[in-house]
């Protein structure tokens, strides 16, 4: 019998204003409190922002910037003899886009000072370019899995 629970899948909403699945889930990614339409808004006034500012459409810097901190290579941990090893492990891709919604997500959240819709175009336009706080946590992923590619063959 199977020790883990079953995992359901979940099913996500394609995001009215965009019809777009991508923001969809980063729209219930971001999404507190079961408020979904503060959420839309916030995602909606972000890629306005983002055309101000860079004259390109918000959608394709959103598209570029999840590409972009998207991770290769994850950690997880594998219990061997008693002892605990970091194993590196290639992401698969539903999952890659997940990581990479969440980091955004949380690196917007750390920051202060600004509205929540400007934090936002702010990551997303670093992103983009391959820079910030979510990329930060790429490398730091990436690195982190080169150093312990030695336990690579414990996965």
């Amino acid at each position: 019998m199977p020790r883990r629970k079953r995992v359901f899948k979940k099913t996500w909403k394609i995001d009215p204003n965009f019809s777009s699945l991508l923001v969809g889930r980063f729209v219930g990614h971001l999404m507190q409190e079961g408020k979904r339409s503060i959420a839309e808004k916030l995602v909606k006034d972000a890629f306005e922002v983002i055309h101000e500012r860079t004259k390109k459409g918000g959608l394709n810097v959103f598209e570029q910037a999840i590409k972009n901190v998207s991770p290769l290579v994850e950690l997880k941990s594998r219990r061997v003899g008693g002892a605990n090893y970091q194993v590196p492990v290639q992401v698969a891709g539903d999952r890659r886009a997940t990581l990479a919604m969440r980091w955004m997500i949380s690196a917007v959240r750390a920051k202060k000072g600004k509205r929540m819709a400007e934090k936002l175009a702010d990551e997303l336009l670093d992103a983009a370019q391959k820079q910030g706080a979510a990329m930060k946590k790429r490398e730091d992923t990436h690195r982190m899995a080169d150093a312990n590619k030695a336990f690579a063959h414990f996965a």
